[in-house]
């Protein structure tokens, strides 16, 4: 394996975009080039952003982790490529190289140093956008849509945060405290807001097949985490009260829970998947990292509570995400990308043994998080991820219909789902 190209002479070279789409002709270019320009990130030119129509367009969204956009106000949340595959970025202060969003000819192009790469669209917006609850709470600020999901994320704070021990890749507590400075959108969510919401986006005819969950961890109670499974209990059952069945197509990304509080979830809500993320699939590496996580639960415990988790969810209905590449953030991560991946892969594959598919993110060194100053792996390396998870996931059998392109349209290995 090797993972950057010799150079006669000064450093190995890595590989450009093109270049890494011909040596792995059997991933696909589309989700090589979603995760180049997610580690990139990426800017807008003058044109670009005047082809965003607010009456169609997404251009402001609650998100956990990421931004809504640093210095611009109407840009476009994400981006459709031509097989229908998203990008999830927002320009970051932080990109040193970034690909650019230009407008052409009337249409819309991913630029690179001026050299036209794929076209793309902007992601359409759903009517209920425009709507306000009883309450007054503008819906885009309780419900995110994705391709064809509701994403809700009920809490922004993370309680791990609250004594220093977060993660050091993740800005959800900076991202919240300027969302609610700058947009006035609330930390915490209404039982009500979320009901009224969802029951709006579902007067869409086919728009959404599926409803997420995800918040920052809340360790209190008489257990720990016991606070964040009874909050997401009253969510799920308010969102819920919209469904003629008690179960409906769910998932949440919530904390790792034990056996107990997951029964309680399971038995009193509509949830039909779960997904809590182990971050970092290495444990002196997460003891570093998510240093919270370590301190409260461990990460073997963490590890052990999501295995469980197929006993009540079932094989194939229980996953857990990494945030890729971030295995090599210096100075105790992995300095050589082969020993990192085949470290990462090996672990993937304990997991995916016990019936839980693993799913990566693109690691971005984000402003308001520890790591902004990092740098990501080659784009080599994100392509050779994508396809190991992918096939660990062919190998064991296991389906990612809760996470595929349609549902979240963030992980480059699952959008293989539909062409391999």
């Amino acid at each position: 394996m090797n993972t950057l190209s010799s150079s006669p002479a000064g450093p190995p070279r890595e590989l450009t975009l093109q270049e890494v789409i011909r040596k792995y002709h059997d991933v696909s270019p589309f989700a090589i080039i979603k995760a180049d320009v997610t580690r990139r990130s990426l800017s807008y030119t003058e044109k670009a952003l005047r082809a965003v129509d607010p009456r169609i367009h997404q251009y402001e969204q609650r998100v956990l982790i990421g931004s809504n956009g640093d210095d611009q106000a109407a840009v476009p949340v994400a981006l459709t490529l031509r097989d229908g595959s998203s990008i999830i970025a927002m320009p970051s202060r932080t990109a040193t190289n970034p690909y650019v969003v230009d407008e052409i000819d009337g249409r819309l192009w991913l630029t690179d140093k001026g050299e036209a790469v794929e076209e793309v669209e902007y992601w359409y917006k759903p009517a209920y956008y425009d709507q306000f609850t009883s309450a007054g709470t503008p819906m885009w600020q309780v419900a995110s849509a994705r391709p064809q999901r509701i994403d809700i994320d009920p809490n922004s704070h993370c309680e791990f945060w609250n004594k220093g021990g977060g993660c050091k890749f993740c800005n959800i507590n900076a991202n919240s405290a300027k969302s609610h400075k700058e947009r006035n959108i609330a930390k915490r969510l209404s039982p009500r807001d979320v009901y009224e919401t969802v029951r709006e986006a579902l007067k869409e005819p086919g728009a959404f097949t599926n409803l997420k969950m995800s918040s920052g961890s809340i360790l209190s109670g008489e257990q720990l985490l016991d606070d964040e499974v009874d909050m997401y209990i009253e969510m799920l059952q308010a969102a819920g009260e919209n469904f003629k069945t008690k179960k409906f197509p769910s998932t949440i990304v919530a904390s790792a829970f034990s056996e107990k509080q997951l029964a309680r979830l399971y038995e009193n809500t509509g949830l039909l998947t779960y997904t809590s993320d182990i971050e970092i699939p290495n444990e002196a590496l997460f003891a570093w990292i998510c240093k919270g996580k370590h301190e409260k639960v461990g990460y073997q415990e963490w590890k052990r509570r999501i295995i469980a988790a197929v006993d009540i969810f079932g094989p194939g209905n229980v996953s857990t995400g990494i945030v890729g590449g971030c295995e090599t953030a210096q100075p105790h991560g992995f300095q050589n990308e082969s020993e990192a991946l085949k470290a990462v892969l090996e672990e993937a594959e304990d997991f995916a043994s016990r019936g839980v598919s693993v799913v990566h993110t693109v690691w971005v060194p984000m402003h308001g998080s520890a790591f902004h100053k990092q740098k990501t792996p080659s784009l080599e390396y994100y392509a050779q991820l994508a396809k190991g998870l992918h096939n660990l996931r062919r190998k064991y059998k296991l389906n990612i219909d809760m996470d595929n392109y349609r549902k979240c349209g963030n992980h480059p290995d699952t959008d293989l789902d539909r062409v391999i």
